[in-house]
């Protein structure tokens, strides 16, 4: 098959296939006394840019299953991960093989109690807790961007009754 042949068959693929599915879970955590929220963030073990931890659909496990487990992976937290998602954000996914294809990522929160010393990803990443803005500044994608900003609002009343309890 020739070049031009294979980059319409490919072309083809990618227009009439719907998006791949993944689920990502948005790690935080709440220091109440200072009031603030933090969420991490990672970069990709191949480009290097800022992301989240997200993997793609498990046998025999929920959505917020699989965005727990990847953050144990990736990332190397545990905590309670929500069932209901926060939302979702598009991005392309490059194949091994050069290929783009469309991807809808399915975001869970999840509030971490544990930052485990060993894990399976270790080392192959950069993680830093950072604030909602400060994550919505280093993410490419546009709706994930969103997302941070989103959840730091829907946080705020919760940071501000903490901060009430402590002061009062």
């Amino acid at each position: 098959m020739g070049f031009m042949s294979k980059v319409k068959r490919n072309l083809h693929l990618m227009l009439q296939r719907p998006p791949r599915q993944q689920y990502a879970a948005l790690c935080y955590r709440m220091k109440k006394k200072q009031g603030l929220l933090e969420v991490l963030v990672a970069t990709s073990r191949d480009t290097g840019r800022w992301v989240i931890p997200k993997g793609w659909p498990m046998t025999d496990k929920k959505a917020h299953q699989v965005a727990e487990r990847e953050a144990y992976e990736e990332v190397g937290v545990k905590g309670k991960v929500e069932k209901e998602p926060l939302g979702h954000y598009h991005y392309r996914k490059t194949l091994d093989n050069g290929l783009k294809i469309p991807v809808v990522v399915q975001v869970h929160a999840l509030e971490v109690d544990e930052c485990l010393k060993s894990f399976p990803e270790k080392g192959s990443r950069k993680i830093e807790w950072v604030s909602c803005e400060e994550a919505a500044t280093r993410v490419h994608e546009p709706e994930l961007k969103i997302l941070f900003l989103q959840f730091a609002e829907k946080m705020e009343p919760l940071l501000a009754g903490a901060q009430t309890k402590v002061v009062g």
